[in-house]
């Protein structure tokens, strides 16, 4: 990810992005999404028991800001996150899906 010099400063208001809700198997997620040249920026709430549709090959920076999720790898290990963890993951490196319990909040850069 490279973000461009030609991105001058800005601020976002989380308030006023429009919601976009994405069914999971289980659950569904609310997106909030704002896209800087190659760089998507997402504020992601995951409902209660939810589960994700897919396995997903996209690289991620995720920050939790509240709540707890596992992420799941293709190969079986599973990773807990709670408010104040982080993981990353790059393109194409280990497929992987998210799952919460009791709903979680995310700020994800992608």
């Amino acid at each position: 990810m490279k973000i461009d010099r030609s991105l001058k400063f800005g601020i976002s208001d989380w308030n006023a992005i429009p919601d976009e809700k994405r069914e999971g198997t289980t659950g569904h997620a609310i997106w909030k999404v704002q896209r800087f040249g190659d760089v998507r920026i997402r504020m992601v709430e995951y409902s209660e028991n939810y589960l994700a549709d897919h396995w997903c090959d996209k690289g991620h920076f995720i920050f939790c800001i509240d709540g707890t999720m596992t992420t799941e790898l293709k190969d079986g290990r599973k990773f807990e996150l709670k408010k104040g963890m982080s993981y990353q993951v790059g393109d194409d490196s280990e497929s992987h899906r998210s799952s919460s319990k009791n709903g979680v909040k995310l700020f994800i850069v992608d």
